[in-house]
């Protein structure tokens, strides 16, 4: 049996044919589960995404339709499902290409930055490639696995000393989800006088610096590049969707994240208030909890962490501001955990030198994930169809509730005569 693992490990290509085999098997499965089954296995969040992709191929604003809280670019990546047919999964093809790019550069991350063999990277590389929990996340239509391959570069770019790629990944993928944003205090205070184009070098004595040298530190070239590049990215996606779609895209991109209420499939330490808040509305307390559930958890991934550690070890900062802004956030579900995953597998100065089998790393991603893994459940409910003979949308009207999901299973998209059942 030892042999048929260390031969399965030697040859990359098995390794990422089992990964993309995984992958496929699931889409499959998942077609015949929403035709014979009445709970779905594809994400409610996916018919969102389809359906502002509809609205899109019609020259129409993706935020037409109801709970969509997304970038634009999104909807546009997924313009190949509107065509119909088999192309309806082109999205879920799309995240789970993410998943295996994702593997990829973790295995790369590893040779480069902790010295690891090729067989040994893609052993640790496997506990993601080969992981149902991240295959099922990515095949049932969330976009995470995208998100997380737009992450992973920027450890490994910054690492390299690729300050300006860097910094433009930083800022592509902020756009698109919020929270990569707290990596950008991590990383920038790891570029100080300890690192010099990506490598560790000795640290001067505080005491020889005068404040004008000290100065200077916290605005030397690479944290110069690095807000440059990210500011331009970030600014220049904002510019084109705004002048596109104008406020609306600010408001459900952005500011609706600030007073989100989701007490439907949330594991946040904050979802039994939220509830009773959502209940009771009139005996709720006048300090809005959905709006300073930011506070901890702002502070913690922003500021405490990064100070103390990220100049000691980059990559295990970045998955420490991760725990903690999972821990802390007010909407939690299964997908947090391809985020923690990707943590833990990509930190590759965390690694013992000695450490030759997989256990270890097998025991600290599979304890701390299954926190996340055993809560994961299907939401179950019905869906409000929607209808057109003549091409024509017209969206049923949702029914009132303050559930973002909820609200998204009330409105599926039935374009052009196709027949979707949900």
């Amino acid at each position: 049996m030892s042999g048929l693992v260390a031969f399965f490990f030697k040859r990359q290509w098995l390794v990422y044919t089992a990964a993309v085999l995984l992958r496929l098997a699931l889409l499959v499965y998942g077609r015949w589960q929403d035709s014979n089954s009445p709970v779905k296995y594809t994400d409610i969040d996916y018919l969102v995404f389809t359906d502002a992709a509809r609205y899109v191929s019609i020259g129409r604003s993706p935020y037409d339709r109801t709970t969509y809280r997304y970038t634009p670019l999104l909807a546009w990546l997924l313009y190949p499902t509107t065509w119909g047919g088999p192309w309806f999964e082109f999205g879920k093809c799309l995240f789970a290409f993410g998943d295996i790019l994702t593997g990829f550069l973790i295995a790369r991350s590893l040779m480069e930055q902790a010295g690891f063999s090729k067989e040994r990277a893609l052993k640790y590389a496997s506990i993601w490639l080969l992981n149902p929990m991240v295959a099922n996340i990515s095949t049932r239509g969330s976009s995470e696995g995208l998100v997380v391959a737009m992450v992973v570069p920027i450890l490994l770019q910054v690492l390299r000393g690729r300050i300006w790629i860097c910094g433009f990944l930083l800022g592509v993928a902020v756009h698109v989800k919020i929270y990569p944003f707290i990596y950008a205090a991590a990383v920038f205070w790891w570029l100080g006088p300890k690192s010099r184009n990506g490598v560790k070098t000795t640290e001067s004595s505080p005491s020889k610096s005068s404040w004008p040298e000290t100065i200077l530190e916290l605005v030397n070239r690479q944290r110069q590049a690095l807000v440059t590049a990210s500011a331009l990215a970030f600014t220049l996606l904002n510019g084109v969707m705004f002048n596109a779609y104008g406020m609306p895209f600010i408001k459900h991109t952005y500011l609706y994240h600030f007073t989100r209420l989701d007490h439907r499939h949330n594991f946040s330490v904050y979802n039994t208030v939220l509830h009773l808040n959502s209940a009771y509305p009139s005996q709720a307390s006048d300090l809005r909890v959905e709006s300073l559930a930011f506070i901890p958890q702002l502070l913690l991934a922003v500021v405490v962490i990064p100070l103390i550690c990220a100049k000691r070890d980059l990559a295990g900062t970045m998955l420490a501001q991760t725990f903690a802004f999972v821990t802390f956030n007010k909407v939690c579900t299964s997908q947090v955990s391809a985020r923690l995953s990707s943590g833990f597998l990509a930190k590759p100065h965390g690694f013992s030198k000695g450490a030759e089998s997989l256990d270890a790393t097998n025991s600290c991603a599979g304890c701390d994930s299954a926190k996340h893994h055993h809560l994961y459940s299907i939401l179950q409910t019905d869906h409000h169809a929607l209808f057109t003979n003549n091409g024509r949308l017209e969206p049923a009207k949702p029914k009132q509730c303050n559930s973002h999901h909820n609200g998204a299973a009330q409105e599926s998209i039935l374009y052009s005569g196709e027949k979707q059942v949900w």
